[in-house]
C-alpha cells in the first residue's frame, strides 16, 4: 500500500519565522522543534482526510454550528518554540477567530481553544501522531483528537498486534485525553459529532 512518508528536508533547525518565510505559503510542510517535515501526502492519504472533511461539513451544517473545517491549517502552539503543526483536518470554532492575534493578516491559529476537533492521518512518521501531537493537543486542551491509522503503521504499543488499520479517538476528560479505538465495521463514537454514523472502516475508507 502507498503511504505518505514524513521527512525532514533541511540539516539545521529553523525559528518559526524562518520556516513562515520559507515554507509558509505551502501547506505540505510542518515545523517541529525546529526540524521541517514535508508531509507528502499519497491519494488515499487525501481520501481519507477529505471523507472526514464531507461528514464533519454535514454535521456542522445539520446541527447550525458556528464552526468552520479546515485543512492543512497552521497552526503555532503557544508556548512551544520552533513548533508549527499542520493538522490534516480541524473543526474552528469561528467564534473564537476573534481571539486569534494571528487569524485576519496571516491565518495562523495560535490558540487551543479555537479548535473543537483535530484529525490527523497517519504517514510513516507515525511517532509525531502517536506521541508528541497527543501531548501537545492534549496540554493545549483540544477536547478531540482523532489518530487516523489507515495502513496501521504505529507501534504495537499503540494498536496492538498484529496491527491493523485503527482509528484511535482521543476525549479530553479532567485535562487527559481518554483513548478509544475502532475497527472494522465497529460503529465509531465522537463526542463532538454524536450524530455520525459511521463505521471505523468508512473513516479509514476500507471496502469490504
Amino acid at each position: 500500500m502507498s503511504i505518505a512518508s514524513n521527512r525532514t528536508v533541511q540539516h539545521r533547525p529553523l525559528s518559526f519565522d524562518e520556516f513562515l518565510a520559507q515554507y509558509g505559503s505551502d501547506n505540505r510542510y510542518e515545523l517541529i522543534d525546529g526540524e521541517v517535515f514535508d508531509l507528502e501526502p499519497t491519494g488515499v492519504h487525501e481520501q481519507v482526510a477529505g471523507f472526514i472533511t464531507q461528514k464533519a461539513c454535514v454535521q456542522i451544517d445539520l446541527a447550525n454550528l458556528p464552526w468552520l473545517v479546515l485543512q492543512r491549517p497552521l497552526f503555532r502552539p503557544p508556548n512551544i518554540e520552533m513548533t508549527a503543526f499542520r493538522p490534516d483536518v480541524a473543526v474552528i470554532d469561528e467564534m473564537a477567530l476573534e481571539n486569534e492575534l494571528l487569524w485576519r493578516e496571516q491565518s495562523i491559529l495560535t490558540q487551543g481553544t479555537s479548535i473543537k476537533l483535530v484529525a490527523e492521518v497517519v504517514s510513516s512518521n507515525w511517532q509525531n501522531d502517536y506521541s508528541r501531537k497527543l501531548e501537545d493537543y492534549e496540554t493545549l486542551g483540544i477536547p478531540e483528537y482523532w489518530i487516523v491509522d489507515y495502513a496501521g503503521l504505529g507501534g504495537t504499543r499503540h494498536i496492538g498486534s498484529p496491527k491493523r488499520p485503527t482509528l484511535s479517538i482521543c476525549r479530553l476528560i479532567e485535562g487527559q485525553y481518554q483513548i478509544q479505538q475502532f475497527r472494522g465495521e465497529q460503529l465509531i463514537s465522537s463526542p463532538t459529532f454524536p450524530g455520525l454514523n459511521l463505521t471505523a472502516d468508512q473513516v479509514l475508507r476500507i471496502r469490504p
